[in-house]
């Protein structure tokens, strides 16, 4: 063979492999592939911004702490918690779903602070805690 059939079939296979490279993408798309399972410790999403609009975290079991972050001197120390956060776009979480091996609550956020509902779940005592624009709190028990 002349080196002239030599480079065109070597210009044939690789346009056949660059082919195949560019459509193997477009195939995985239209076949709606996707990641089964996405193993993490924690999730955050975040607006166009930058700004965190929702998280789902598992927080380590360690001692009871204050909204703020400082620790509850007086309080039994926390299991492990799963906390889902829904936040605002001023940066305040207006839905937070928790579960514990204690139990889970549901609290939902008014527009206007401190109004809030809580429906709690935790030791086999069900709660639902409602509070007003002006601190007002009602708690319903069965």
């Amino acid at each position: 063979m002349t080196i002239t059939r030599w480079l065109l079939i070597l210009t044939i296979l690789n346009l056949g492999l660059l082919t195949a490279l560019i459509a193997r993408p477009l195939v995985a798309e239209e076949t709606g592939s996707a990641t089964t399972t996405l193993r993490a410790q924690g999730l955050d999403i975040v607006d166009a911004q930058g700004r965190l609009r929702a998280s789902i975290h598992v927080v380590p079991a360690g001692p009871a702490r204050f909204a703020d972050g400082t620790i509850q001197t007086n309080a039994p120390p926390m299991p492990e918690t799963v906390l889902f956060r829904l936040i605002r776009a001023d940066g305040r979480p207006t839905v937070k779903i928790a579960t514990t091996e204690r139990g889970s609550a549901m609290t939902l956020g008014g527009g206007v602070d401190p109004t809030y509902i809580v429906v709690e779940s935790s030791g086999g005592e069900p709660s639902i805690t409602l509070t007003d624009a002006h601190g007002g709190k009602k708690v319903v028990r069965p």
